[in-house]
């Protein structure tokens, strides 16, 4: 009798809590006619945990009874609304149900027919936000109740029911994933972000199978590799897959130059190589030097680890050198002096200059370059828009790019839109044309085909908004970014770059500023006498906490080789401070290869910030005498 009256209060929710527009009893394949919130609270009312022996007869008759007996092609539109409200049941949440209830109602979703399953996703397109994301929620958690459950170690008879029950949340979520996309983001993207994931599997290991899974589909276990469903990892998730991805390949290109040197030990005509790609150049002329290198490199080179030698200076590179390499040469190639960009003083960010005399190839080589130092894992200064990044992900940039770089060039285009009175056209005078000012002349270019001729009207106002931000972003400066692109995708294109999106791609290029100089403090290592209530260290960090702003960026980058800090946040620096044994006359010294700061034992806190400021103000340079 229990799952009679089970059902009947199933289908009495989903035909009382219909909506009341007059045609809720045809629900059609567009409209489920449902209200979630009114269906959520009347399965919460039937399911009390004041009443514990009815919420297990309950569960043990959508265990035993309705789920298995659902058919995978209800019978007609009506009774689907069955399988849109079931997971309100608060019995889908409790992790007791998981196996028994919550991944079988998933796995009679994936096979379900193709019709219903596209009605039911078109119902869930027009879910509000809140309820989309309690049913994602709903199978994040799922899937991390699994992973924990595997991590304290599952019995190896079980493992392949582990791997189906993970498989089924999984690609569920990645259903409801695509629902979101195609509906224009019902949620956000980093909705979806299983943030656990970095503590519950070893994400190396995971693309690493993944990339031998790919290479031989025939010879795998069968196991579930998380990189198959990328939109559940987080911004550090994927940093790390890209860390990973550029470790291999830099492995793959040593060992290919190894191999052609053991061969030109035998056979002349082979010649040896570098297993690295050596950058040796002066700060005098460190464009110069560094394009020559690059324009006789190949391609497989840019793969190679790279190494920077600055002419006259001794310090090995361990990473420092090649931090602040890269900071001298963007700041170089950059600057709007040179004409190859254009510096937009109200945003402060730059963008390709329309008019430059610079050889184009430049463009190609700048490209490689910022390639580089992704793939080398290095921050670099680029004061570009997220644009760049959109683009560099073949994504459009919009509107909302284009007031990001121009405020207020954004803002009139955004008034014009939002214009409601029947005058647009005499109001702003306006046809398909831009006005440009290049080296102090003007000049008036057409948006589209006699654009001059075409005044913008309420009708057309949205087309010439989108031909206005396609000019700036694309059509102006098309052969620039084609070499820009072409030079950059030589160096780390592929795969895992493409599981970014553009703010996130954006922050591990540049860093971020979210500047937390406390938990800076709290993730500082120390080595030999000091430690966190040392006299010394203690009066250190007086000082830094008094500092501006201005002088704490500055200490990073005398550092760390960039006043900015990693997309991983502060505690990713570990920053490590040791005493020197030289007297208090002494400056601090940074080892910036390795976040290293040696800290004579400064006993008076005015002698301490005198020598730390004297030391960050002289900070460039890698001299080790």
């Amino acid at each position: 009798m229990l799952i009679i009256r089970l059902v009947y209060i199933c289908l009495l929710v989903t035909a009382c809590y219909l909506h009341s527009h007059p045609d809720h009893y045809s629900t059609s394949s567009k409209c489920s006619g449902v209200d979630m919130n009114t269906a959520r609270l009347l399965f919460h009312r039937v399911v009390q945990q004041d009443h514990p022996e009815v919420t297990q007869q309950i569960a043990a008759s959508l265990e035993k009874h309705l789920i298995p007996r659902l058919n995978n092609s209800p019978p007609d539109i009506e009774a689907l609304r069955l399988y849109l409200t079931l997971p309100e049941c608060p019995l889908f949440s409790d992790r007791n149900n998981y196996v028994t209830i919550t991944i079988p109602f998933a796995k009679l979703l994936l096979n379900m027919k193709e019709a219903p399953l596209k009605v039911l996703g078109n119902w869930w397109s027009t879910l509000e936000p809140t309820v989309f994301q309690r049913l994602v929620e709903l199978y994040k958690e799922v899937v991390v109740y699994l992973l924990q459950m595997h991590k304290m170690g599952i019995p190896s008879v079980e493992q392949r029911i582990f791997t189906c029950f993970l498989d089924t949340s999984l690609r569920l979520l990645e259903i409801l994933h695509m629902v979101s996309e195609r509906a224009g983001h019902i949620i956000q993207y980093d909705k979806f972000y299983i943030h656990e994931l970095d503590d519950l599997i070893d994400i190396r290991n995971d693309y690493v199978t993944w990339i031998q899974r790919q290479m031989y589909p025939m010879g795998h276990d069968g196991g579930v590799t998380l990189c198959r469903y990328p939109f559940v990892f987080d911004a550090q998730a994927k940093t790390t897959l890209l860390q990973t991805d550029a470790v291999i390949q830099m492995q793959m290109a040593v060992d290919q130059a190894q191999m052609q040197n053991f061969s030109s030990m035998f056979m002349p005509a082979v010649e040896s190589v570098n297993p690295c790609l050596i950058l040796i150049v002066r700060r005098e002329n460190i464009v110069g030097d560094t394009m020559e290198v690059l324009r006789k490199s190949k391609n497989v080179d840019y793969k190679k680890p790279l190494k920077v030698i600055f002419v006259g200076e001794e310090a090995v590179d361990a990473g420092g050198v090649r931090k602040e390499f890269f900071l001298l040469i963007m700041k170089e190639l950059l600057d709007p002096k040179y004409g190859m960009f254009r510096y937009y003083e109200e945003s402060r960010l730059i963008w390709f200059s329309n008019k430059t005399f610079e050889d184009i190839d430049l463009f190609n080589l700048i490209g490689v370059i910022c390639g580089l130092a992704i793939y080398n894992i290095t921050i670099v200064e680029l004061h570009f828009p997220v644009a760049l990044y959109k683009k560099l992900l073949k994504r459009k940039p919009t509107l909302d790019d284009l007031k990001e770089l121009m405020p207020d060039v954004g803002r009139s285009l955004q008034l014009l839109l939002d214009y409601t009175e029947d005058d647009l056209e005499d109001t702003f005078c306006l046809n398909f044309t831009i006005t440009e000012e290049n080296y102090g002349a003007t000049e008036v270019l057409e948006l589209v085909p006699n654009g001059e001729d075409i005044n913008v009207n309420k009708s057309n106002r949205q087309d010439f908004v989108n031909a206005y931000v396609d000019y700036v972003f694309n059509t102006s400066v098309a052969p620039l970014f084609e070499c820009f692109y072409a030079g950059f995708h030589k160096v780390c294109g592929g795969k895992v770059l493409e599981l970014f999106q553009p703010n996130e791609l954006q922050a591990m290029v540049i860093g971020n500023t979210n500047y937390d100089w406390t938990e800076l403090q709290k993730s500082t290592e120390y080595k030999g006498e000091y430690w966190a209530d040392h006299p010394t260290i203690r009066l250190f960090w007086e000082v830094f906490h008094g500092l501006p702003l201005e002088k704490k960026k500055q200490f990073l980058l005398f550092l760390t080789g960039s006043d900015r800090i990693p997309i991983l946040g502060m505690k990713s620096l570990k920053l490590v401070i040791q005493p020197t044994s030289g007297g208090e006359h002494y400056l601090p010294v940074a080892h910036t290869c390795f976040n290293l700061l040696d800290l004579p034992k400064y006993t008076s806190i005015e002698t301490l910030r005198e020598k730390l400021l004297q030391a960050i103000d002289h900070n460039q340079g890698f001299n080790l005498a």
